[in-house]
């Protein structure tokens, strides 16, 4: 299990994230009374939902033998009513026909962060 620390600074609200041999940091806006010196705690979890989507299709396409070239990822998030409304355009660059396309991007709701933040937010993926 990889272990993660997170610990605060003198600078208000900046944390520290340590993460295998990784170093991290996260904070609030000014306006939120931080620094901004690094993305926000919800940023950070909504990239990792881009990268785990990404991620998961390079897997599943190199284990069918498909050409995908290249994921992009574009993600935005809207707040309603104290629940996350995540929307998840997905740009999929390669050899790849119509059917695999699909496949594709139903695998891409099956990674794991897509799992772990689905049951508090309502997350749409699609194809550009």
């Amino acid at each position: 299990m990889t272990a993660i620390n997170v610990s605060s600074t003198e600078q208000h609200f900046q944390q520290n994230i340590a993460i295998r041999q990784f170093q991290l940091i996260a904070d609030e806006p000014t306006e939120l009374g931080g620094t901004d010196n690094g993305p926000t705690p919800t940023e950070l979890a909504f990239a990792s939902l881009g990268s785990c989507k990404a991620i998961t299709l390079r897997m599943y396409a190199e284990r069918k033998g498909w050409t995908l070239n290249h994921v992009e990822s574009d993600i935005s998030v809207e707040q309603i009513e104290r629940k996350y409304h995540v929307s998840v355009r997905l740009k999929l660059t390669g050899d790849l026909t119509d059917e695999q396309r699909k496949r594709l991007l139903e695998i891409s709701n099956k990674c794991p962060v897509h799992k772990l933040l689905a049951p508090g937010a309502e997350i749409s993926t699609y194809l550009a």
